[in-house]
């Protein structure tokens, strides 16, 4: 797939699961900023998609997308987004290609060149052949991604598969480490890169005939599954942080009503986009575990440092790099702007002052641990029998009050008075939620 259509298929799928399906197809198209023609092809490219990746299952368990979409999540541990990190972002071609160099390497160590004749005598019709520059370049990757490896010795290099390691581990140390890797998939950020390992081990489990193995033996549920759609944008935006470079792209802001526009190529069809177009450098990825979300932290020319939710970034591209003082200069200042963020506040900064209470003679104080472990940088500074005060300085107080919220009955906001009343006002609307019919 190109890279305009994964942004327009991420933001297509994101909307498709948060709203389960609710909007019909001009509610859709006009929320994504597209036609309602362009709608029913991308429709169309997903359910190729789904039939690719699931052909291997039996007729009986393939799954239509409709289905995929709207079935319940609680039915299975797998996150189903993942289907189009599967899919991966490659044109046919490239992904052809690729199937047949690792199959041919899976049985011996071939030559450049050997491989060259094989893709030209394999390829199916209507794919262009590939030039000897071309695997080079394809072999250049497979062995920087650690797929193959170079046999030493003299010219022409041979290549092989690159297995080793599960090759060299037991049946035992192979179910170890894919219970290792499936909980840490599951549970640790990002996701995606440990579920395609999960399943690559899996299917080299499953191929060992003699080896009978009782495979997801635990079950995890991922929370926020549909923000693992952006960890499509996630290695790019690191690797241009790492190379100290800019990067540009469309953002679509939470509060606009479109969340994607399609690029403007046909002037006779040019539409005015309600996106904006950034360019900035970036600084910094923070995920907030508490909403499953993705910030890009970065500086722009004139807007000093700005923050994005990484769901609004659509046609990333990167821009030259910056000299590293630069480079190193604002990042400082970005780490004191976010020095007593909560997240990533850059407000002005207030002191919260709250009192938890205890939950009770006998009970464990399971209270003060949860302040303990999540409080950050937050002291205790008075404790009495049945309460204690904990006190932090934060850039404002919008983005650590549903951590307060989270503890109900159990605390009282003490400071700062603007906080206080803001509670105080929540509490009253929730019981008026609740009062009696």
């Amino acid at each position: 797939m190109a890279k305009e259509s994964f942004d327009k298929e991420i933001q297509f799928l994101r909307m498709l699961v948060l709203t389960s399906g609710a909007y019909n197809r001009q509610q859709y198209a006009d929320r994504l900023g597209i036609s309602v023609h362009t709608f029913d092809k991308t429709m169309k490219r997903l359910k190729e998609i789904v039939s690719t990746v699931n052909q291997q299952l039996p007729e009986d368990k393939g799954k239509e997308f409709a289905d995929t979409i709207r079935y319940s999540y609680l039915d299975s541990s797998d996150p189903m987004l993942l289907f189009l990190f599967r899919a991966k972002s490659l044109k046919e071609s490239e992904s052809q290609r690729l199937s047949l160099l690792l199959a041919a390497l899976h049985d011996q160590p071939l030559t450049a060149m050997e491989l060259l004749d094989l893709c030209c005598s394999s390829m199916p019709a209507g794919l262009p052949l590939p030039d000897e520059k071309t695997i080079r370049n394809d072999l250049k990757y497979l062995e920087q991604v650690g797929v193959i490896k170079k046999e030493s010795g003299a010219r022409p290099y041979r290549y092989r598969v690159y297995n080793d390691l599960v090759l060299g581990l037991s049946n035992e140390e192979l179910l170890d480490l894919y219970d290792f890797v499936d909980m840490m998939a599951n549970t640790q950020l990002p996701s995606v890169q440990g579920f395609l390992l999960r399943d690559g081990l899996k299917k080299h489990m499953t191929r060992q005939q003699e080896a009978n193995y009782s495979i997801e033996p635990f079950l995890y549920k991922y929370n926020y599954y549909s923000r693992i759609l952006d960890e499509a944008h996630l290695f790019p935006l690191l690797g241009a942080i790492r190379e100290r470079r800019l990067v540009s792209f469309l953002y679509f802001s939470p509060k606009k009503d479109t969340s994607y526009a399609s690029r403007n190529t046909n002037p006779l069809f040019e539409r005015e986009t309600t996106g904006m177009q950034e360019t900035i450098l970036p600084l910094k990825v923070i995920y907030d575990h508490q909403y499953g979300r993705w910030y890009l932290l970065g500086h722009h020319p004139r807007g000093g440092i700005k923050k994005y939710r990484m769901e609004g970034l659509t046609q990333i591209s990167e821009a030259e790099a910056v000299d590293e003082e630069h480079f190193e200069d604002k990042k400082t200042e970005l780490e004191q702007r976010i020095q007593h963020s909560w997240l990533i506040d850059t407000g002005r900064l207030a002191t919260v002052r709250i009192r938890f209470f205890h939950p009770g003679h006998g009970i464990p104080n399971f209270v003060k641990e949860r302040v303990l472990l999540q409080g950050q940088w937050g002291e205790i500074v008075e404790e009495s029998d049945d309460s204690f005060i904990y006190e932090i300085q934060v850039n404002g107080t919008i983005e650590i009050k549903p951590w307060i919220r989270s503890f109900g009955s159990s605390c009282e906001v003490l400071a700062p008075l603007k906080l206080r009343q803001e509670m105080i006002a929540e509490w009253k609307e929730i019981r008026d939620c609740y009062e009696s019919v």
